[in-house]
């Protein structure tokens, strides 16, 4: 498998996935740090990949998304965006609603 077929397999496997710098307990940039928090706040089922494990997939994801930064978030396979996006959706309350629509998906389809 390449290296966006393996990144496409990952967006579609969980509903949330942040590529980002390090992991949720030890974010190697401050960007990252901000985005887990954001996350966190609204209870997103985060999947969390580091991109500093894996330079293919690091380089690949700016071609992959036509976003040029990280940390990236995809919801149900959709990019959308980096931290200051992600915290946008949280002040916002957006991005709660996102995780509320997608547990009554769930339980719809359960």
């Amino acid at each position: 498998m390449d290296v966006l077929e393996r990144i496409k397999a990952i967006v579609t496997a969980h509903p949330f996935v942040l590529f980002m710098k390090g992991t949720p307990e030890y974010p190697m940039c401050n960007f990252s740090s901000r985005a887990v928090k954001a996350l966190e706040g609204a209870a997103a089922p985060l999947h969390p990949v580091n991109v500093l494990e894996d330079p293919a997939l690091r380089a690949s994801l700016p071609q992959f998304g036509n976003w040029p930064t990280f940390p990236q978030l995809y919801v149900q396979g959709e990019l959308i965006g980096g931290c200051d996006i992600i915290e946008d959706l949280h002040a916002s309350g957006q991005l709660a609603r996102m995780v509320s629509d997608l547990a009554m998906d769930a339980d719809v389809t359960a």
